[in-house]
């Protein structure tokens, strides 16, 4: 009897180690364009972030504040702050933060600097120059262009769930603030829900 409980046992771990080296051997890669819609998890992603940065940014510059500076023929120098991830998953902020730089950049409507981390490291480089490059090719120090307004953010969500199924409901807030007055200039938002049915468990 246990002889043959060991190898109805033994027929069952064979079975499913075809099944797992069988599911294992079905794994096919395609390169796709990177500007391509692709959702498989329903989770947060980069067509979001790319289509988020671009809708908010241009409806950042058809606003009214932009027109005061062109009304005095200045360019606004911009900086990117802080987005607060308060959502439920894991987001690649950066990536969503280089998506709002991008954007802003290649509007030709507003300069740019760089984010206090990128401006340190500038700084370091600018005081190790100051003793070991030579004076007609150095960096001088203090001759930073300051930013006139700063952007500022958070992502967040509500999950509605039930069995399989789920409603990701996705929140951007943006701000534009003027450093100097503290003024916020503009304020904008982006929506995205998306309905996420899962299927059954798989081997």
């Amino acid at each position: 009897m246990q002889r043959k409980q060991r190898k109805t046992n033994f027929a069952g771990y064979l079975l499913m180690s075809l099944v797992i080296a069988g599911c294992a051997g079905n794994t096919q890669v395609a390169r796709v364009n990177s500007d391509s819609t692709i959702d498989l998890s329903g989770r947060w992603n980069d067509t979001d972030s790319r289509l988020v940065a671009e809708e908010m940014i241009k409806d950042a510059l058809n606003q009214r504040w932009i027109y005061k500076w062109k009304e005095s023929n200045k360019v606004p120098t911009v900086i990117v702050g802080r987005i607060v991830n308060k959502s439920h998953e894991h987001i690649s902020v950066e990536t969503f933060v280089k998506d709002i730089e991008r954007q802003l950049l290649n509007s030709g409507d507003v300069e740019f600097v760089a984010s206090k981390t990128e401006r340190q490291q500038i700084r370091d480089e600018r005081e190790d120059q100051q003793e070991n490059t030579a004076v007609t090719s150095r960096s001088d120090m203090g001759e930073e262009q300051g930013a006139d307004l700063m952007m500022t953010g958070n992502i967040s969500t509500i999950v509605d769930r039930e069995g399989k199924r789920s409603v990701i409901f996705y929140q951007v807030n943006m701000e534009l603030i003027e450093l100097e007055s503290t003024k916020k200039v503009w304020i904008g938002e982006k929506k995205i829900k998306k309905y996420v049915e899962r299927a059954g468990a798989r081997l």
